[in-house]
Formats: structure tokens, sequence, C-alpha cells
């Protein structure tokens, strides 16, 4: 029997402090790639993985999360690269969706040895204009398709 997973489990831990470099492109895929292969409600597989590693983006982040943190000045501890797991609050099982996809990135990220850490107020973070308008840079959510024959004429 392999426990090589069960015991990287029982040894993985949240990290606060980050070097200044970032992820090698390879290394980030890999950590994504992981969090799609997460379970999610119905098979859905809705959430969206957003990787961010422009530093004005990953500021602008770190200061609108500041603002749900009292006295927290840099919630993401001056990461380079944050992930962010985006879930729609429209399907059955948002936040579940979300932790199991986030929990697979954690994981992996300590598989090929990059640190991570939970940051909270995701939600609350994207009901802020300032939230909303990184959205509608990053194209999301994506507009429904139009739906066709949605007008009917009974006559």
């Amino acid at each position: 029997m392999n426990t090589e997973g069960l015991e990287m489990l029982k040894h993985r831990r949240s990290v606060r402090k980050f070097q200044t470099k970032q992820i090698e492109t390879e290394i980030l895929n890999q950590i994504l790639e992981a969090g799609t292969y997460a379970p999610t409600a119905n098979g859905k597989q809705q959430p969206v993985i957003v990787a961010v590693q422009n530093a004005d983006t990953v500021m602008k982040i770190d200061t609108i999360n500041a603002k749900f943190r009292k006295g927290q000045e840099h919630p993401y501890y001056g990461a380079p690269t944050i992930i962010l797991v985006l879930s729609n609050p429209e399907t059955i099982a948002p936040v579940e969706d979300g932790c199991l996809v986030a929990g697979n990135i954690m994981n992996a990220a300590y598989a090929v040895g990059v640190g991570s850490c939970w940051i909270h107020f995701c939600r609350e973070m994207f009901e802020t204009e300032d939230g909303k308008n990184l959205l509608k840079q990053w194209g999301l959510p994506k507009p429904l398709p139009r739906k066709k024959d949605y007008i009917i004429h009974v006559k």
C-alpha cells in the first residue's frame, strides 16, 4: 500500500511567509490543473480558477481584501501569486465546490514544494465595486448565451 499521499496530507501546513520570486509556469499549471480534478456537486465543475501574477493586480486584490480584516494590512502576506476560486452562487453547492477546488490546489502546491494559505473574504471582495471591476476586466461572469425561441407567439 502506498501511503505517501496520506503522509503528505498529515504534514501540509499553511504558509504565511513567501519568497518574492514567481512560481514557475509549469509548476503553477500543475497546481491549477489539480484544482480542476476536485469533485463538484453533480459533476458540474463550475468553479473558475483565477491565477494572478501581475504585481499591480495582486496589490489591488490585497488592498480590497484588507478592508474586511481588522488591522491586517496585507492579508496575502506578500505572496507574488494569488489563486482565486470563484463559484457561481446560483449553483447547487457553490461554497462546497469552491472549497474542494481550493483544497486540491493547496494540497497540490504542497506536493510540488510551494507554500499556500487559505485567505477568506473572496465573496465579499467581489461584491465591492472594485471587485466587480476586476471581474469585468477578466471577462467574468461569462455572459449567458441568448436563448433561442425565447419569444413564442400563440395567435
